[in-house]
């Protein structure tokens, strides 16, 4: 989250005091943080009580099941063939994970009913495709393709998508705060000079709502495995004013400025948030290395200790042949990965790369559910024999060819 405060509203000029409607009654002050008061917070004030539920419905089970046995092996997972369909939540379809993250992909095409939050996870949602707003009790963030719209766990929301098409949608969900790395700021949390982005390129919410509504408004909870189901009294978008660290807010993925060099420089370079245990990097158009003799393509590397998504969003993926817009690829701790045959030597003099992706570690194993399984190239693994690419012709991968 941003180490910046924000104020929108109306707040008394001290916390924890008397601050009054102008009917004389007292504004319901509510404190949203993480890590027991010690951690980023924000002060809210509502109309009415947050407290005020009239009845809970039963639970629906909201649990991620991998099916994946361990192979140590690459994978390519299609992730433009994932039907569309569903709500928010509904239209999920998680792909992968582990205890620190989940991955999934959604392209919803009916509107939320309800209200969500999430009391397990923080959520980081880069916008592939569509545009809209993010409404919230603290207030409305818009987002448009190329966004990264960050939602705190335990703020109540609503998505609204706006435009002829269907969203395209990748969520990262952990139960850490998603932060921007240590090394970009200084010792009190402002993003450093060097930094590839600053805090202009954040946009908090820039309004609040103020819904003075009394009916039956539900607000689905996940949590412990199930989305908890409440109806509550009044409409949630009763704060008049609030204050704080902890909130919602986008960043384009067009406002990362990459960090160039002679030579190849390594994934660290592209880095644009962290969490327990994984990071989350933005490869976005840049020159290539200006020394007389580099090498544009990516070297061979191996993964000790982190295994490697990359999310394809747009492009010409310069090492990788037979990947498509939407794919993802996973590329496991423990055994090497590079560049395709005759990358290398193709991407000789180039001078750039346009492309557009969203890449995840992990340092911990990431497992596939059914639905990753279901929409595999198979034969990925095995696209690194040279023969394979010269027998497609156009220099592509032909997964016709089978593994001996």
């Amino acid at each position: 989250m941003p180490a910046h405060y924000v104020r929108i509203g109306q707040v008394p000029h001290k916390r924890h005091t008397q601050f009054r409607k102008p009917d004389g009654s007292l504004y319901a002050e509510e404190v949203v943080g993480a890590e027991g008061f010690s951690g980023a917070s924000s002060i809210c004030y509502h109309l009415h009580p947050p407290t005020l539920v009239d009845r809970i419905e039963e639970p629906i089970p909201f649990r991620v099941e991998y099916a994946d046995k361990d192979f140590l092996r690459h994978r390519h997972v299609k992730g433009f063939d994932v039907p569309s369909g569903g709500d928010w939540l509904s239209g999920r379809q998680y792909l992968m994970g582990n205890s620190d993250v989940r991955l999934a992909l959604c392209r919803p095409t009916e509107a939320m009913n309800f209200f969500y939050k999430n009391a397990s996870c923080d959520e980081l949602i880069y916008v592939h495709e569509g545009e809209g707003t993010l409404e919230s009790i603290l207030g409305n963030v818009s987002f448009t393709k190329g966004d990264y719209v960050y939602v705190p766990r335990t703020v109540t929301h609503r998505w609204s998508f706006s435009g002829p098409l269907s969203p395209r949608l990748l969520v990262i969900e952990a139960p850490s705060e998603f932060r921007f790395p240590k090394r970009y700021r200084n010792q009190f949390g402002q993003l450093l000079e060097h930094s590839p982005f600053c805090e202009r390129d954040i946009r908090p919410p820039d309004s609040l709502q103020t819904v003075d509504e009394r009916g039956a408004f539900e607000v689905r909870i996940a949590k412990h495995g199930f989305l908890h189901r409440y109806v509550m009294r009044y409409h949630p978008f009763d704060v008049v004013g609030w204050d704080g660290y902890m909130y919602p807010y986008a960043i384009s993925i067009h406002d990362f400025e990459p960090i160039t060099g002679r030579v190849h420089q390594p994934p660290p370079v592209h880095q644009m948030f962290e969490a327990h245990n994984f990071v989350v990097c933005s490869f976005v158009p840049r020159l290539f290395d200006y020394h007389p003799q580099a090498i544009p393509a990516p070297y061979h590397h191996s993964n000790i200790d982190s295994d490697e998504v990359l999310f394809y969003a747009e492009g010409d993926f310069m090492s990788r042949r037979g990947i498509s817009r939407g794919s993802f690829t996973l590329h496991p701790g423990g055994i090497p990965h590079g560049p395709h045959p005759g990358t290398v030597e193709a991407s000789l003099g180039k001078k750039g790369t346009e492309e557009l992706a969203v890449m995840v570690d992990t340092f911990r194993p990431l497992h596939l559910t059914q639905a990753a399984l279901d929409f595999e190239d198979k034969d990925y693994a095995y696209s690194w024999q040279p023969e394979r690419h010269e027998a497609s012709g156009d220099g592509a991968f032909s997964p016709s060819l089978q593994p001996e």
